[in-house]
C-alpha cells in the first residue's frame, strides 16, 4: 500500500508563536523555540479544525498592533461636553 493511502493516526499539537500565528506539530516531539502549546492535541484534523475556529485575523499580532496605532493616529480628535 503506498504511504500516501495510510491512515495518519499520530497526535498533534496545535502550536502558537510570539505573533499568535498557528501551526501544528507532532505531539511527541519537542515544541520548537518561539513556540508554544496553543491548546489542542489529537488528530492532524482535529488540530486543524481548532485553527480554523480560533486564527480568525491572519495578519501578524505586529501588524495588528500597528495598524491599531495608525487607526488611532488618523482618528479625529474627540471632543469632551463642556
Amino acid at each position: 500500500m503506498p504511504k500516501e493511502d495510510k491512515e495518519d493516526t499520530r497526535t498533534y499539537v496545535a502550536v502558537m508563536n510570539d505573533e499568535e500565528q498557528y501551526s501544528i506539530w507532532f505531539a511527541n516531539r519537542q515544541i520548537p523555540a518561539g513556540w508554544r502549546i496553543a491548546g489542542r492535541t489529537g488528530t492532524m484534523k482535529e488540530c486543524l479544525d481548532y485553527i480554523e475556529d480560533v486564527w480568525t485575523d491572519m495578519r501578524p499580532l505586529s501588524l495588528r498592533k500597528k495598524m491599531e496605532e495608525l487607526g488611532r493616529a488618523s482618528s479625529p480628535p474627540t471632543t469632551q461636553p463642556n
